[in-house]
């Protein structure tokens, strides 16, 4: 499996940055897709994460700010980031969970993106 991460950037607090990330190789039909993040000296959090069923999960603090979707080409998830603060400054991974078949549980990460928001 492979997820190919695209977007971020250096962004002005305030503005917006979009990140996709599209997912290519042999994994379950059932899935989860999102983004965590890494900031410098904190541990990888969750950011959002979208199952091939719809369900929606966001961490709470970001939920209003942050948008993720799964539009556009098939396996693509997408997140929408406005009104970025510098503390939204991280490593964004996109992540992929298989949620059925023998590699339920499996995880799958991308490559970092670097997000950079200035004051």
């Amino acid at each position: 499996v492979q997820l190919q991460a695209s977007g971020g950037g250096l962004v002005q607090a305030g503005g917006s940055l979009r990140l996709s990330c599209a997912a290519s190789g042999k994994f379950f039909k059932e899935n989860a897709m999102g983004w965590y993040r890494q900031a410098p000296g904190l541990e990888r959090e969750l950011v959002a994460a979208l199952t091939s069923e719809g369900s929606i999960d966001y961490k709470r603090s970001l939920k209003g700010r942050f948008t993720i979707s799964r539009d556009g080409p098939e396996n693509t998830v997408t997140l929408q980031m406005n009104s970025l603060k510098p503390e939204d400054t991280a490593v964004y991974y996109c992540h992929l969970v298989e949620l059925g078949g023998i590699n339920y549980g499996v995880e799958h990460w991308g490559k970092g993106t670097q997000v950079t928001v200035s004051s």
